[in-house]
């Protein structure tokens, strides 16, 4: 980082005596990333969306500067995925008092603007419910600021797709080309190319959307695939990656707005 900023991004692997001081070099921001452990289809290992929202933070600590990250919440809300072996849920309140934990511990030592994304889409909602509250607990002069706009997240997947060669009728949201394509670039070894199936395709549907909420994500995809992973490449998960990381950043700094990303 710029300007005497420390070169360590994160918390969990500084001292807190390098964090107390960057926190006084004016390195006040940092970054809550948000995933998921569970299934994501035969090809992709459980731990897809952990793994995704780390390497977000990544890119958007080091390219802002002044920006720490905090330990990924690598378990978040999934329950229409639990018919799946494997996968593991946290309620809703669960994950808030966890998300509310964070931010009070953070705003304590003197972080001022606290951005909090997540790489599971299915945590949208929940942190969209939890905001509010988020805010309320800590005083007036520290910001929270979560992305939570599942829409534009996945028409960003589909122009950055589309952009390096890729087929935009697999971009389903759910370990399609995208997220292969992004695993492909973040840990390779755990893409199971042999397994590859096609899932759902052509969208979901808001009638789609509210069985798969109700009854499972296997009501509207029996392998848990909505998309498909075929036509995935390094190419397209770098660019998936830029895309978003993109979109957080001009999101969280002042850009268009995307979902309920302002206090």
């Amino acid at each position: 980082m710029a300007r005497g900023y420390p070169d360590q991004i994160y918390l969990e692997q500084m001292s807190h005596e390098e964090i107390a001081a960057a926190l006084a070099q004016g390195c006040t921001t940092v970054v809550i990333p948000l995933g998921a452990v569970e299934q994501h289809g035969p090809h992709l290992s459980l731990g897809m969306d952990a793994d995704h929202a780390d390497a977000l933070a990544e890119r958007i600590a080091r390219r802002r500067g002044a920006t720490l990250v905090a330990p990924t919440i690598k378990t978040g809300c999934s329950s229409h995925h639990l018919p799946f072996a494997g996968t593991i849920s946290l309620r809703p309140e669960t994950l808030e008092a966890i998300c509310l934990d964070y931010c009070t511990s953070m705003a304590r030592h003197g972080f001022k603007r606290i951005l909090i994304h997540s790489g599971h889409i299915g945590n949208f909602p929940v942190l969209k419910d939890m905001l509010g509250r988020l805010r309320e607990a800590v005083s007036s002069d520290v910001e929270i600021l979560a992305f939570t706009d599942s829409t534009t997240w996945i028409d960003t997947w589909r122009h950055a797709v589309r952009d390096a060669g890729g087929d935009v009728a697999a971009v389903g949201g759910h370990a399609d080309i995208a997220e292969t394509s992004l695993m492909m670039v973040i840990r390779p070894d755990s893409v199971r190319q042999d397994r590859f199936e096609v899932g759902h395709l052509g969208g979901l549907s808001e009638a789609d959307l509210e069985m798969m909420w109700k009854n499972g994500i296997r009501s509207v995809s029996a392998n848990g695939v909505i998309g498909s992973p075929f036509g995935a490449s390094r190419e397209i998960g770098e660019a998936c990656l830029a895309a978003v990381a993109d979109l957080l950043i001009e999101t969280f700094d002042g850009g268009t707005p995307a979902g309920d990303a302002r206090r």
